[in-house]
């Protein structure tokens, strides 16, 4: 690994921090789909934006820890290797396991790593691959550059066309800043008195004292009217007096993130009407999710490339491979106890299974 470091080369732009929409999104789509000349950059710029939302913050944490906090250790023949868990739990090598899961969420990821007597890694900024081309560009969305598959050292994350469930989230975030918006606006429009004043069309000196008294006592909405005028506000008040209709337009449209991210909506909402059989659904749906998550990440993590890599560095991979501790569900393991216990007495079921079923250790039963 005597390549240039490629994060030194390439020109980083600031993220584009204009006021984004629906337009935008379907823009940017259009251009990531490109079939002439796609470019992700409009896209990425606009994830960026929508991760400044606090719900989907929180979601994609609670997806990406699920698989950080899992104890994670390196085996060869069925016998866990100590001497790595000191790379395991090093920051590079959980930026490394972050990144992974993060490509979920964006399509593709970058890693380079820095040649050197330990692990070291940077993360490539997104917009600057080029996956249909195979490059790392000088410029983003530009069409020159670094061929990454010549390098060693710079491992590509994810698929060509996928674009990640980034894009599915950003209409419901953009979507929630439009009416959190017009709720503000409600608010400040309707949630305090409105000071209205009459005074004769005819006395402009009446009408400019008035207007100065108004100015002077304070900031809440006030109206002057002529006596000789009529006025009427159809603000729909009555059937949204308190807001309720921007609350559960929001809560709709964080229940759609949720189910995005995670697969569900109760572990990370509430709702009134939700009981223990409820919620028991819907962390197991989460789980499905968070097992699918972890065996993605095992899978790169044990894929020859990352292996050659650590190989690099001078650890002693070759044979061995990554491997999740296994999560005892008890609940479960009991009804399945009593069916494996009636099954042995018919059939003869290898010691291999008892361990690995109920997680025993190699050699004890």
């Amino acid at each position: 690994m005597a390549e240039s470091i490629v994060i030194n080369e390439i020109n980083i732009r600031s993220a584009d921090r204009s006021n984004k929409d629906i337009a935008t999104w379907r823009g940017a789509l259009r251009a990531a789909e490109s079939t002439a000349n796609p470019s992700r950059t409009h896209l990425y710029d606009l994830y960026d934006e929508v991760l400044l939302d606090g719900h989907l913050t929180g979601v994609i944490a609670k997806k990406i820890n699920a698989v950080l906090n899992k104890e994670l250790y390196f085996e060869k023949n069925g016998e866990r290797i100590a001497a790595m868990d000191d790379l395991i739990h090093s920051q590079p090598f959980r930026t490394v396991v972050q990144t992974i899961v993060e490509t979920l969420l964006w399509g593709v990821s970058a890693i380079e790593f820095v040649p050197g007597p330990q692990l070291a890694v940077h993360t490539l900024p997104r917009k600057h691959i080029r996956p249909e081309k195979g490059l790392i560009t000088w410029e983003q969305g530009g069409n020159d550059g670094i061929a990454y598959k010549d390098r060693n050292n710079i491992w590509v994350l994810g698929t060509e066309n996928d674009l990640g469930l980034l894009l599915k989230c950003a209409p419901y975030v953009l979507y929630k800043r439009g009416c959190l918006a017009d709720w503000a606006q409600f608010i400040e429009v309707f949630g305090q008195p409105v000071r209205i004043i009459r005074y004769d069309s005819y006395d402009d000196q009446t009408r400019a004292e008035l207007n100065r008294i108004l100015n002077e006592s304070g900031s809440s909405l006030s109206l002057m009217l002529p006596r000789q005028a009529d006025f009427e506000v159809l603000d729909g008040k009555q059937t949204n007096s308190d807001g309720g209709l921007q609350l559960s337009f929001i809560k709709a449209l964080n229940e759609e993130i949720s189910v995005t991210v995670l697969g569900n909506t109760e572990t990370t909402n509430s709702s009134h009407s939700a009981g223990y059989a409820q919620s028991k659904i819907h962390q197991e749906q989460q789980n499905e999710i968070s097992k699918a998550d972890i065996a993605w990440t095992t899978a790169l993590l044990n894929s020859a490339q990352f292996m050659t890599i650590l190989n690099s560095y001078g650890y002693a991979v070759t044979g061995g491979r990554f491997a999740f501790r296994k999560d005892m569900d008890v609940a479960y393991l009991q009804q399945r106890i009593a069916i494996d216990r009636e099954l042995a007495t018919h059939i003869g079921i290898p010691d291999s299974y008892w361990q690995y079923t109920y997680g025993i250790p190699t050699g004890g039963r």
